[in-house]
């Protein structure tokens, strides 16, 4: 079954005027602040859609189907997401226990979950830098400027 939606109706600044009596002018105080009516012709109901506009053709099956695959596809981008917060959060429990790392002029203690951390970031941020080399060395050749 296909269901109809409406269209939103938006209002053009040329076809609603404007309340200029919100704000006193020439020390009259006029407006909503005392409770008065505002002028006839102006639109109240801005703010709220009008339903009443021309309806939209009927959804295809296709555009359905594209619609609902593509909602699907954001529910699982959302659920690796959460699985992925939850294994960085069990990764962090498991992983307190102090390590010593032997460097070239020295050795040093540190929690074994910084480490994998600092790597993780280190290793991310040199693949960053790798794959924006190889774009620009295998980009597309520029078309020679027109004289």
């Amino acid at each position: 079954m296909l269901s109809l939606t409406r269209r939103h109706a938006t209002a053009h600044a040329t076809s609603v005027p404007t309340h200029a009596a919100t704000v006193p002018t020439s020390g009259s105080d006029t407006g909503q602040a005392t409770g008065e009516a505002p002028p006839s012709g102006v639109g109240l109901g801005r703010h709220v859609r009008a339903f009443d506009g021309p309806t939209q053709a009927a959804e295809t099956r296709r555009g359905h189907t594209r619609r609902m695959a593509r909602r699907t596809r954001l529910h699982g981008y959302a659920l690796v997401a959460v699985l992925l917060c939850a294994f960085v959060i069990a990764l962090a429990a498991a992983n307190t226990a102090h390590v010593k790392i032997s460097w070239l002029f020295g050795t040093s203690h540190v929690s074994l979950l910084w480490l994998i951390l600092a790597t993780a970031i280190v290793g991310w941020l040199l693949g960053l830098l790798t794959n924006a080399a190889l774009n620009r060395r295998t980009r597309a050749p520029r078309p020679a400027p027109r004289p």
